[in-house]
């Protein structure tokens, strides 16, 4: 069955613009996400209506025994993930439509932008966060679906490349850009250039799937699939649009699913855990980097491991996924004593473990995809690509509300070091 597969990859050629299009049309869905939550303590210090001088009556709480933010991150990752995850709970369920989908994804994606930059309170501010976690649930639901009509694995690695390439370039340029420009408006006004990529990506560089007819010759799918004619059947293997839709069914097939659903959710809820509630409580005494700029630094650490997961595909493919959530466990172990004991010798112990938790997590996103692509029958992989993706938004979002109070139990433990 593995090398049918296999043959069947190779058959369903991809053009390298396609491939070019999908990795770009990652970068971009997550770009914004990864923007708001690097602008998080600019968003929770009144909407950026402050000084560097005067943040830090803002972001510390004086009845707390250590030096802690007044916040956890966590609350702005809750903003940034639920509303993801009700698209992600819905959209399997709703015809593809990819081409109204996408103009709603680029139009929520650049509303977002605009929200944060010219919030005059921070409840308006989050709702740009909103709007931009509606972009991003959306994009990752819809574009997953509709890979299953290329079914060729290097669309997948592709995407999740861009994906995690989303991470470091998103947290990396907002960081510059408010060093250069001086100003998170300008910054989130220039980044509105994403959305318009994302929407260049789409319609200009993609190419339509392909569908080959009974003489040889080959059909445009992107007409069938922007329509409600899924029940089209086809008898050849690539791409497959599928024959039941009903709600009924599509429920049915849900615990099919878990043995890829579980492993991913465990690994997000550990990763989102340990970088929204214990980061910013780690934190070294070095000359060179302050401790708001480690926070910083973690972050840039852990996308670029996420970012050489999410390549590693056509290199190396695990089947076993669940290791990577034991991974993870051990790794909120060790991140949890050492922000509790602060036992550890050297930053550079940290940045490395961090890095490992960033290989691990990516690792787990792009091997699952890859499963379920070589796994799941032809006429089910559309829907269970879309629900697999709710895994890691339910994780991501336990995570957030296990955040916020792990944050503020441990701030107000007492210094062991």
């Amino acid at each position: 069955k593995k090398q049918q597969d296999d043959n069947a990859d190779t058959r369903s050629s991809v053009s390298a613009r396609s491939l070019v299009a999908f990795w770009f049309l990652g970068l971009c869905n997550n770009y914004g996400y990864v923007v708001m939550l690097a602008a998080a303590i600019d968003i929770l210090n009144t909407n950026f209506h402050y000084t560097d001088g005067d943040t830090s009556s803002n972001t510390t709480d004086v009845t707390f025994v250590r030096e802690c933010t007044h916040m956890s991150t966590g609350a702005i990752l809750l903003a940034d993930i639920i509303p993801s995850l009700t698209i992600k709970v819905l959209s399997p369920f709703f015809p593809l439509l990819i081409h109204f989908r996408m103009a709603l994804i680029v139009i929520l994606s650049a509303a977002g932008y605009i929200l944060v930059a010219e919030a005059p309170t921070v409840a308006v501010a989050i709702a740009g966060v909103v709007s931009t976690a509606l972009s991003s649930g959306l994009g990752e639901a819809s574009l997953l679906s509709y890979m299953a009509f290329y079914k060729n694995k290097h669309i997948i690695s592709t995407w999740a490349s861009g994906t995690g390439a989303a991470g470091f370039f998103g947290s990396f340029t907002y960081a510059l850009f408010t060093k250069l420009f001086g100003s998170h408006k300008i910054t989130l006004y220039v980044l509105l250039i994403v959305p318009a990529i994302m929407g260049f990506s789409f319609w200009i560089l993609l190419e339509p799937p392909k569908r080959k007819t009974g003489n040889g010759t080959t059909n445009d799918l992107s007409k069938v699939v922007n329509s409600r004619s899924s029940e089209i059947d086809t008898s050849d293997k690539a791409p497959i649009i599928a024959k039941n839709t009903s709600l009924s069914y599509k429920i049915s097939l849900i615990p099919s699913l878990f043995k890829y659903m579980i492993p991913l959710f465990l690994v997000y809820l550990f990763e989102y855990f340990i970088n929204h509630g214990l980061f910013e409580l780690i934190t070294f005494d070095v000359s060179w980097l302050t401790h708001a700029e480690q926070y910083k630094w973690y972050q840039v650490d852990y996308q670029i491991g996420v970012f050489i997961s999410r390549s590693s595909i056509n290199l190396i493919q695990i089947d076993k996924t669940w290791i990577f959530a034991v991974c993870q466990f051990i790794s909120v172990i060790f991140f949890a004593t050492e922000a509790i004991f602060t036992y550890l010798p050297s930053i550079y112990i940290v940045f490395f473990a961090v890095l490992c938790e960033g290989l691990f997590g990516g690792a787990a996103y792009v091997n699952t995809y890859n499963r379920i692509n070589h796994e799941v029958p032809d006429d089910r992989r559309e829907f269970s690509m879309g629900m697999t993706s709710l895994a890691d938004a339910v994780g991501i979002s336990l995570a957030g509300f296990l955040a916020i109070p792990a944050h503020d139990a441990i701030c107000h433990l007492p210094p062991y070091k």
